[in-house]
């Protein structure tokens, strides 16, 4: 039996779009095809073509955005952002670049989230109304997210979500027909996404691990999996977080075997740094909390807000009496609490930071207190989490990570769970996704390895597109040169886009080697200068130790300005660009180093 859904019209923007959804298991649509080495002269109809492309997800870690178009229908699989990188400095976070749909709002049919991440929801506020406010649709706890980190967002409209589980069957328009397989990560309700199209059975893995004893969650359903490998798979798109890794991931059970034997050891205070995100972590943690007689505080606005809402929808399972407030704090001993808070990745702002700054308003390291790291290192922060680790120890307390024990159980399916999904599904051609271009290459080897052909095997960069369409009863596909915008989009505070590589270069600059402001008083009749110039130093040198290079280059400054005709008018850019030349080559002549230059030139 078919149950109609109509989604709901936004109040801001949406409009109504056709889906069906059905609460039996529909046998996916299996079409045969041969395998055939794709030929570009092959391919020459505009129309019934498959286009794939990812506009964030297969160069970084993040920005996960998928897209697929079938003649005038489009799904949207993720809608991600990623962390900024090093020599990012102010920006918050980078978005994915939609300007490929940008005039193709009136074809998108849904939009499907894979799991509650941010780099899976977290672009959703900034993007879902450029595109029309589609219908969304995901698991109970992720729509529950979404709704969350929305609720920040003024220029986010009234979102349209429809929650889904393993058995919802979707009819996005014509060409579209989706299902659901429940799969296991760090995170309960995830979902890889299986989509019917004219041509062939695609699948996307989301992020997933192999867990046959989750915390909180059902195991992931092999046997479906492999039904649907056996009627055939066109295209697997497949997460290579840990391609790398080899063996098998730990399961996230055993991992709350190693945390309670830690408990039983430790008499002071607990601290525990993880995801707020990791809901499986913090359940179990909940329930040795229980077991050990001790009490939680939990700090950290997101992991306030995410334990709420999973315990609402009763994906946390606790009694309220276990968590604390700041009087009950104070007042407990030291072997009955655990503060669970973020920070492990070293974040600025974060509660672990802040602890050990000295910036908490009541909590602050001392002998007998064991930090906890409960998460992996995200490529990149190696340095700021050792730094962490460092003041930590510095104030006496003792620090426990995931390679000193199993405090940690990754999200991903290492190189054994991957072939294992790989050797279910049979795909005929495959793309890895979900990771750096070194992860991506390393899971194409292990493609290689199960038997997938090297021919149909695509390492492809972001926004490169796939096409794949029919050939009589053969079906073809290949990876082209055409290329949708994947630009960064920054989001820098409220601004978004408004950070350009100029911007991000000038700020570098200004990180590196510091700046130095000269401001020049002219005569706006004459051109020459009055008084010596005034010059003011931020990150260059400290003026009062530097006093002869200053003075010198206050006078080359005023040497600049006096070079020129009186009768000819004073002319601003010019003299700015000359200060800017002239004074940037004589600091670098006599320091080595290239502070940004801004010069003022005011006329009196």
């Amino acid at each position: 039996m078919i149950t109609k859904y109509k989604p709901l019209a936004s109040s801001r923007g949406g409009r109504t779009t056709k889906t069906q959804t059905t609460k039996t298991n529909v046998k996916p649509i299996a079409r045969p095809f041969r395998s055939i080495r794709a030929k570009p002269e092959h391919i020459i109809d505009s129309k019934n073509k498959l286009r794939i492309m990812c506009l964030g997800g297969l160069e970084e870690v993040g920005r996960n955005m998928t897209v697929m178009e079938y003649d005038d229908d489009i799904i949207i699989i993720d809608m991600g952002l990623q962390f900024p990188e090093e020599d990012m400095p102010g920006i918050d976070y980078i978005i994915p670049d939609i300007s490929y749909l940008k005039n193709k709002a009136d074809k998108i049919r849904g939009v499907i989230i894979t799991h509650g991440h941010y780099d899976h929801i977290g672009a959703i506020p900034h993007l879902i109304g450029q595109l029309g406010n589609p219908p969304i649709f995901t698991g109970k706890l992720t729509a529950g997210l979404i709704r969350k980190r929305c609720e920040e967002f003024r220029q986010c409209p009234k979102l349209n979500i429809a929650e889904i589980n393993e058995t919802s069957s979707l009819q996005l328009g014509k060409a579209f027909k989706v299902e659901f397989l429940r799969v296991n990560h760090s995170i309960p309700d995830s979902f890889a996404v299986v989509v019917n199209t004219p041509i062939g059975v695609i699948i996307h893995t989301g992020d997933f691990k192999i867990d046959y004893s989750p915390v909180n969650d059902k195991p992931a359903d092999l046997n479906r999996i492999a039904q649907i490998g056996g009627k055939g798979v066109l295209f697997l798109m497949s997460d290579s977080t840990d391609s790398t890794e080899s063996g098998y991931q730990i399961s996230e059970s055993s991992i709350g075997d190693e945390i309670d034997k830690l408990f039983e050891k430790i008499t002071g205070r607990i601290i525990i740094g993880t995801f707020a995100s990791q809901l499986s972590r913090i359940q179990k943690i909940f329930d040795l909390a229980h077991k050990h007689g001790r009490k939680i505080y939990l700090q950290g606005r997101s992991m306030n807000g995410n334990v709420e809402i999973a315990h609402q929808i009763g994906y946390l399972k606790f009694n309220p009496r276990i968590l604390i407030r700041d009087a009950e704090l104070r007042q407990s001993p030291d072997d009955k609490i655990i503060i669970l808070g973020t920070g492990a990745q070293a974040e600025a702002n974060a509660f672990l930071m802040r602890v050990v700054n000295r910036e908490h308003r009541l909590i602050s390291l001392k002998p007998g207190d064991t930090v906890i790291f409960s998460s992996s290192i995200i490529p990149g922060n190696e340095r700021t989490i050792q730094n962490l680790k460092d003041m930590i120890v510095r104030q006496g307390a003792k620090v426990i990570h995931y390679i000193m024990m199993d405090v940690h159980a990754g999200g991903h399916a290492k190189q054994e769970d991957l072939k294992l999904m790989m050797r279910l599904l049979k795909p005929k051609y495959f793309l890895p996704i979900e990771g750096s271009h070194y992860m991506l290459r390393a899971h194409a080897e292990l493609a290689e390895q199960v038997g997938i052909a090297k021919e149909n095997i695509f390492v492809a960069d972001n926004g490169q597109i796939i096409e794949f369409s029919k050939r009589g009863e053969e079906t073809v596909g290949r990876l082209t040169e055409e290329k949708a915008p994947t630009d960064y989009v920054m989001v820098d505070g409220l601004g978004v886009g408004d950070v350009s590589n100029i911007v991000l270069r000038d700020r570098r600059v200004m990180s590196e080697d510091g700046m130095i402001v000269v401001i020049a008083t002219i005569d706006s009749k004459t051109g020459e200068p009055i008084g010596n110039p005034d010059i003011i130093s931020r990150g260059f040198v400290y003026m009062k130790e530097n006093r002869e290079l200053i003075e010198s280059t206050r006078m080359r400054v005023k040497k600049i300005v006096k070079e020129h005709d009186p009768r000819v008018p004073a002319n601003d850019d010019y003299i700015k660009n000359k200060i800017r030349n002239d004074v940037g080559q004589f600091l670098f002549s006599r320091t080595k180093r290239r502070p940004m230059v801004l010069p003022v030139v005011i006329k009196v």
